[in-house]
C-alpha cells in the first residue's frame, strides 16, 4: 500500500518556481566543434565574431552601369564590364562607364550605378534616358554593410537554423562550437499499455505517450531511446532505469502519482535517485516529478496524454533546450483576443487546448486530460491564471503557440 497521506505530501509548486528549479538542474554537456552545415538545431556554445567584412568590397545591388557621379548627365564611353566573380581590372576614369551585374564589384573610380532601364547603350556610348539614383550611391552595397570583421554576428545560446548557419558561414566560420547531441531515454510504463503494432484488448490502450514524447524533441539534437512498455512491477521499472543509465535525461510517463500502482517514486528510491520536487500547481499536469541520479535528470510526466504533452511543453522542452545551451529555453507567451467567452479560473493555473486562426483564439470544447484529439486540433495553449475572473469574447489573453496556423 502507498504510505502517502495528505499531510505528508509537499504543496504543489507554482509554475515559475518549478521551471526555475528544473532549469537549474540542466546537465552540462561538453562543447564540441561541428561543421556549420551540419549544425541545424544546435545552439551556439560561444559567441561568433566575423573574421571578414561582408561584403568584402563595394558591390552593385542592381544590373546597370557604373561610373562617376561627377560626370552626370553623360554621355559616357563604355570601357569594360564587371560581373559577379569577375571584377573590372582597372579604374573608371572621367567620362567612362562599365557594364555591371548585380553582386559584381564596383571598380575604383566609380561611385554610382545607373540602372539599365534608365540608360541606352549604342556603339560603345552610354546615354542617360531616365532618372538618376538619389543619392548617387543608392544602388551600391558598401563594404561591411552586413557586418564588419571583429563584429559579433551571433551570440552564445543562439539556435542554429537556415539563416544563422548562413550567417555563420558568411562570417568566415565553417565550424561552430555547440553542445550535444543530448541523450534522452523515454520510459513508457503501465500494465494497460499494448505494444505498438499489436491489437490492444478492451482493458488496454496503445502505448502512444512514448512516441509522442520522443516526437516533441524532433528538430533538436537529441538522440532518443525508447524503453517499454514496462509492466507495473518495481523490478521491471528498476531494470528500465538501469537500461537508461547512460542517458543525460530520462523521461517517464505515468506512475508518478499516489495510487497503489504508481511505482516511480519507489523505483527512484531503489536506484538511489533523489527527488528534487514533486507536484506543480497546474492543470493538467499536477503530478509532475523531477529527480536526480548523479548528473542524470529524471523527469516523471503524468500518464494522461494531455497532461504528458502539456508538462512536456512546459518542462521537458525547456530542459532540453537549456541542456543544449539555449539562451532563452522557456516558451514565450503572446496576447490575443478570445473568439468566445471563457469561464473563471479554478484553484490552479490552467493550460487550455485551443485553435489560433491568426486573429482570435478559440478554446476546444473538450479539455479532458485523457483526450488526444484536442491536442491534435490545437495550435495554442491558452493560459488561465488560478482564480481568474470570467472573460468575455474579445478579451486579450496570454497564449503559447504550439504549432502553425
Amino acid at each position: 500500500m502507498n504510505a502517502d497521506t495528505p499531510s505528508s505530501r509537499p504543496l504543489p509548486l507554482p509554475l515559475a518556481e518549478a521551471q526555475a528549479r528544473i532549469l537549474a538542474l540542466a546537465p552540462v554537456l561538453p562543447v564540441e566543434m561541428r561543421d556549420a552545415a551540419q549544425a541545424a538545431g544546435f545552439y551556439l556554445a560561444a559567441p561568433l565574431a566575423a573574421v571578414r567584412d561582408q561584403p568584402g568590397a563595394p558591390l552593385s545591388a542592381m544590373d546597370g552601369f557604373a561610373m562617376r557621379a561627377a560626370d552626370l548627365p553623360g554621355p559616357w564611353r563604355l570601357v569594360g564590364e564587371s560581373a559577379a566573380g569577375h571584377p573590372f581590372g582597372s579604374t573608371v576614369g572621367t567620362g567612362e562607364a562599365i557594364r555591371i551585374s548585380t553582386g559584381a564589384m564596383v571598380p575604383a573610380g566609380a561611385d554610382m550605378v545607373l540602372l539599365k532601364e534608365d540608360s541606352a547603350a549604342t556603339d560603345g556610348t552610354l546615354a542617360l534616358t531616365g532618372i538618376t539614383p538619389s543619392p548617387a550611391e543608392r544602388h551600391i552595397r558598401p563594404r561591411g554593410m552586413d557586418f564588419a570583421a571583429g563584429e559579433t554576428v551571433l551570440h552564445a545560446g543562439t539556435r542554429l537554423n537556415a539563416a544563422t548557419i548562413g550567417l555563420a558561414i558568411a562570417a568566415g566560420h565553417d565550424r561552430v562550437p555547440v553542445r550535444g547531441p543530448l541523450r534522452m531515454a523515454v520510459i513508457d510504463g503501465g500494465d494497460e499499455l499494448a505494444m505498438p503494432g499489436t491489437v490492444p484488448g478492451l482493458h488496454q490502450i496503445p502505448a502512444s505517450n512514448g512516441p509522442m514524447i520522443a516526437a516533441m524533441a524532433a528538430g533538436l539534437p537529441v538522440i532518443t531511446t525508447r524503453i517499454g512498455p514496462v509492466p507495473d512491477r518495481l523490478d521491471a521499472l528498476v531494470a528500465a532505469f538501469d537500461a537508461a543509465a547512460d542517458a543525460d535525461i530520462v523521461v517517464t510517463s505515468g506512475g508518478a502519482s499516489i495510487g497503489d500502482h504508481d511505482l516511480i517514486r519507489p523505483a527512484l528510491a531503489a536506484i538511489g535517485a533523489e527527488i528534487d520536487f514533486w507536484r506543480v500547481a497546474i492543470k493538467p499536469g499536477k503530478p509532475l516529478l523531477v529527480a536526480r541520479r548523479g548528473a542524470q535528470i529524471i523527469l516523471g510526466l503524468p500518464g494522461n496524454p494531455a497532461s504528458a504533452w502539456v508538462t512536456g511543453f512546459l518542462f521537458l522542452l525547456p530542459l532540453l533546450r537549456a541542456t543544449l545551451g539555449a539562451a532563452d529555453p522557456l516558451p514565450r507567451a503572446i496576447a490575443v483576443p478570445l473568439a468566445g467567452p471563457m469561464g473563471k479560473g479554478g484553484s490552479r493555473m490552467e493550460f487550455l487546448r485551443a485553435q489560433w486562426d491568426g486573429a482570435t483564439v478559440t478554446l476546444d470544447g473538450l479539455q479532458d486530460s485523457g483526450a488526444l484529439s484536442p491536442l491534435a486540433r490545437a495550435n495554442a495553449l491558452v493560459i488561465r491564471e488560478a482564480g481568474a475572473p470570467p472573460a468575455p469574447a474579445g478579451t486579450a489573453v496570454p497564449i503559447y503557440l504550439t504549432g502553425p496556423i
